[in-house]
């Protein structure tokens, strides 16, 4: 291995390194104490080592989210396994559900906080989010087109059935539903469960 070969990889390590532990850090502790100092605390290195590979901490926190969506694919790959579409659908939205009663934290910064999207000030695209997005587009298209739902355009589709998913957890994970719904914390999940469920009874066809 050259001398170039062998910086890149040393280089990647670190990267790998530094993110294993903000993740550590995240689910632990909260994002809230998630800091360029802490984790080079945790790492035992000077805060200007870390910063030799992200220039912030949202760039970080950037980082940080591809990992979470890897963690959400592999969910999909092991869960959606049905042949028929609409039966897929209902596996997915159970598998999304899921992810975020399982991984909150990260949840969170993948869907909620604003601090990640910040690194991505200069990009047109958010390609964190577009294997996720992409594969749940697909899938309402090909629901359409075998007409198992009430949807003509993919994208509205996508977006509704997403975001009915998204609100709902988002809503229960920072304490709104249960305040105002006088569902307990306890029952929510359940509420939530057959919220969708219901939800995807209205739109099948």
């Amino acid at each position: 291995m050259g001398i170039i070969e062998r910086k890149e990889r040393e280089k990647a390590e670190m990267r790998r390194r530094i993110v294993d532990v903000a993740v550590k850090m995240i689910v632990e502790e909260g994002y809230e104490k998630v800091s360029i100092r802490n984790i080079a605390d945790k790492i035992e290195y000077s805060p200007a080592t870390i910063y030799l590979y992200y220039k912030d901490k949202d760039q970080l926190l950037y980082d940080v989210q591809t990992d979470a969506f890897a963690t959400l694919a592999s969910e999909f790959q092991n869960k959606i396994t049905a042949d028929a579409p609409f039966k897929r659908l209902e596996q997915l939205a159970s598998a999304y559900v899921q992810f975020s009663r399982d991984h909150p934290e990260l949840y969170d910064l993948m869907f909620i906080i604003k601090a990640p999207m910040n690194a991505l000030v200069e990009e047109e695209k958010w390609k964190n989010g577009d294997p996720a997005y992409d594969g749940l587009f697909h899938l309402m298209q090909e629901c359409i087109e075998k007409k198992v739902v009430k949807f003509k355009d993919a994208t509205i589709a996508t977006l509704s059935v997403w975001g009915f998913a998204h609100g709902l957890i988002s809503l229960h994970l920072r304490g709104r539903c249960s305040k105002v719904s006088r569902v307990s914390d306890e029952e929510m999940p359940k509420v939530v469960d057959e919220a969708i469920r219901e939800y995807l009874r209205m739109i099948k066809a």
